[in-house]
């Protein structure tokens, strides 16, 4: 099948992904548009996959005020090179991140920076909140756990949904732009200040 560089080149700027990867979306999806999207989405997060080990020593530190003076964030982003650090597309995800953070208040960038002691105590918050039900042991064991799996979602940045775009978590939102830069990019941390 014979590829239309016009929808090549509709695609690269859509995506800003490289020419001959819009290509071969295209081509691997029958030049159906919407396919190569969710192709090269699908290409984006196993590139991340592959860029995770490698060491993110740049970047920038994001800072955002809301227009009220009232909440101010400061982040920490790290890449691999200068060059991507002051790439647009690197700043602008910073600067997503940190209004991010601003509007929806996380308190730790990923689930494994809570301490067991506090699920432990919110474990027992909820098993106080359900010993009056009938429900068995194992099932409350599971719904507990449910639970404690929100909980963590709704604390930590990377797993919390992006304020600007429900349908990714941040998580998300920094491999699509790994897959877009080729480089390696952690959120390193954060603190936001209200008054």
């Amino acid at each position: 099948m014979a590829i239309d560089f016009k929808q090549v080149k509709q695609l690269r700027e859509e995506t800003d992904v490289s020419i001959s990867e819009c290509k071969k979306a295209l081509e691997k999806a029958n030049n159906d548009m919407e396919k190569a999207k969710e192709i090269l989405r699908k290409w984006g997060m196993e590139l991340a996959g592959k860029k995770g080990g490698r060491v993110a020593n740049q970047g920038i530190i994001e800072i955002y005020i809301h227009p009220n003076k009232k909440i101010g964030v400061m982040v920490e982003i790290k890449c691999e090179t200068d060059f991507v650090a002051r790439s647009e597309d690197f700043k602008t995800l910073c600067h997503n991140i940190a209004l991010h953070i601003a509007g929806m208040n996380p308190t730790y960038v990923k689930s494994e920076e809570i301490s067991e002691e506090i699920l432990n105590k919110e474990r027992e918050i909820y098993k106080e909140q359900f010993a009056k039900t009938k429900k068995p042991k194992e099932i409350m064991d599971q719904i507990i756990e449910g639970k404690i799996t929100k909980y963590k979602q709704e604390l930590c940045l990377m797993t919390q949904e992006f304020v600007k775009s429900p349908d990714k978590t941040i998580d998300d939102l920094v491999k699509e732009t790994i897959g877009k830069l080729g480089e390696n990019i952690v959120v390193k941390r954060f603190i936001r200040y209200e008054i």
